[in-house]
């Protein structure tokens, strides 16, 4: 029988993919009900605050701004009434092992000088990659992204536009073929670090990320991305939709191969027209929905796939400015290829790392005490497959690293400290409930991308479908807020009349714990 239709939707976590999704559902007219296992919103764009220091747990780079302003209108609301965002210049400052940096930003004119600067021949090499990487994104993003691929016929109809780009190939592959130079390679490679994949195996489809950049921009919202959280959550709370922390979901409950009710920890059972997991799948396959459920993504078959990389990453204060220092800064280490071999393959922690910087007092004062600074730096480390014992390997790798921020782009910053702590994987493994501690979900490789990646729409069960880092079409903002938007494609329609009542503005109702602050 299935679940009655006076039910809620039931949207399991209340991460940026989450928040966008119960977004949509309400659109289309359902009521909707989010749960969250945390004392906050926002799964992995959670926040800290130490010490009157404010930091970002997660996200700091926000592209493709559009995606959070639609979620708005939809409803006829206006994002710049819940938050602002602000371009950042330059996008990323890339500083090399050797010395020097680059500062990677939207500007062709800029660019080009400084490619011109550093390698005069890979000017024109330049141009001909940026013409390959729009030419992705008009197929991988503008016509891809929003689309579920739940048959196999959906991943046949692509391959053709896909060879014929040399999408299979690795970004780090294509990349090469039009620049000759190895630190402008790293400069136009990094970028898959920040969807959890290895440049070096990563496939070219990822090369969109440039022309994502370069068309839209990068933006940080002022007050961190909270910001964006919080925003959202008050706007669910102006249509009426509760966003409960606290409130772990651990089993779906099915009945006649449908899932009609979700249970908390605490043993209530919830009643759901259908539910939507912005949980990592692996975890929700192997934790939530019992074996006998599942056909498809059986224990073996989970365990079966390659989790992402997970990340080290340190916060902390300083009593002392970095005027000159960029918003984002790569801080890249001696070996390239070598390190994240080590990462990726080896599973273990290298004597040297590769680092992002995020330095948000550069765009907004308010993140820290007056005349401080705050910071987080973040460093791919193996996931849990590495058996790293982290209780003995964190303290060591935080002085690691602190020392050599120290050394190279922060003068003075271990005697000017005020505050520091840091996440590693086993916040991912247990607070985040992320399969094997990975950071990312499953490190987009070319058989687990698209079709190959967890479908939006669950084959095990009906009922259940899922938005977020690790389904289709991957992690990283762009990608998480897109799967809200696949979502639409796949879910039945709630109520007409409900979904147009939500058109006229109303005040906040307060539905949620923080709308009510």
């Amino acid at each position: 029988m299935p679940a009655e239709s006076r039910d809620p939707v039931v949207v399991i976590g209340a991460g940026l993919g989450g928040l966008a999704a119960a977004v949509r559902l309400r659109a289309l007219g359902h009521q909707v009900l989010v749960l969250d296992a945390a004392d906050q919103p926002g799964g992995r764009a959670r926040s800290f605050d130490r010490d009157g220091y404010s930091f970002d747990a997660g996200p700091t780079v926000v592209t493709a701004p559009y995606l959070l302003h639609e979620l708005f209108e939809l409803v006829g609301r206006d994002s710049s009434d819940y938050f602002d965002l602000v371009a950042v210049d330059p996008f990323y400052r890339v500083l090399f092992s050797e010395g020097g940096h680059f500062d990677y930003v939207g500007d062709e004119e800029r660019l080009l000088a400084q490619i011109g600067d550093m390698s005069p021949p890979d000017v024109d090499g330049y141009r001909r990659m940026v013409a390959h990487s729009q030419r992705i994104f008009d197929v991988g993003y503008t016509q891809l992204a929003d689309k579920p691929f739940s048959r196999v016929s959906d991943m046949l109809r692509i391959m053709p536009d896909m060879a014929r780009l040399s999408a299979y190939r690795s970004v780090y592959s294509l990349v090469a073929k039009y620049l000759k130079d190895e630190r402008l390679r790293q400069v136009f490679t990094f970028q898959p670090l920040l969807v959890g994949g290895n440049p070096f195996h990563t496939p070219a489809i990822y090369l969109l990320i440039h022309w994502l950049e370069r068309k839209w921009g990068v933006h940080f919202a002022k007050g961190g991305t909270r910001s964006i959280v919080h925003g959202l959550v008050r706007l669910l709370g102006d249509l009426g939709v509760e966003v409960r922390l606290n409130t772990p979901v651990e089993r779906l409950e099915v009945r006649d191969g449908n899932v009609v009710a979700v249970e908390t920890a605490d043993g209530q059972r919830i009643p759901a027209k259908f539910v939507v997991s912005n949980g990592d799948p692996s975890m929700v396959y192997t934790r939530m929905l019992a074996p006998e459920h599942r056909s498809r993504h059986t224990d073996r078959a989970v365990a079966r796939k390659r989790q992402s990389m997970s990340l080290f990453v340190a916060y902390f204060g300083t009593k002392k400015t970095f005027p000159d220092l960029a918003h984002h800064t790569i801080v890249l280490g001696p070996r390239y290829k070598g390190l994240l071999h080590d990462i990726f393959e080896n599973k273990t922690l290298s004597d040297d790392f590769s680092l992002y910087l995020h330095a948000p007092t550069r765009t907004d004062e308010t993140l820290a005490p007056p005349g401080h600074e705050s910071f987080y730096v973040l460093s791919p480390v193996p996931n849990q497959k590495s058996g790293l014992d982290w209780e003995k390997e964190a303290p060591r790798y935080m002085d690691r690293i602190l020392t050599h921020l120290d050394e190279r782009c922060l003068p003075g910053l271990k005697d000017n400290l005020t505050t520091h702590f840091s996440v590693d994987p086993r916040y991912f493994e247990n607070d985040l409930r992320s399969h094997s501690g990975a950071a990312f979900g499953p490190e987009p490789r070319l058989t687990q991308s698209a079709y190959f990646r967890y479908h939006n729409v669950s084959e095990d069960v009906g009922g259940l479908y899922f938005v977020g880092a690790g389904t289709h079409p991957g992690a990283g903002m762009p990608g998480v807020l897109s799967s809200a938007r696949v979502l639409e494609r796949v879910v039945p329609r709630g109520s007409a009349e409900e979904a147009k009542s939500l058109l006229q503005p109303t005040r906040s109702l307060g539905s949620s714990k923080l709308a009510a602050e």
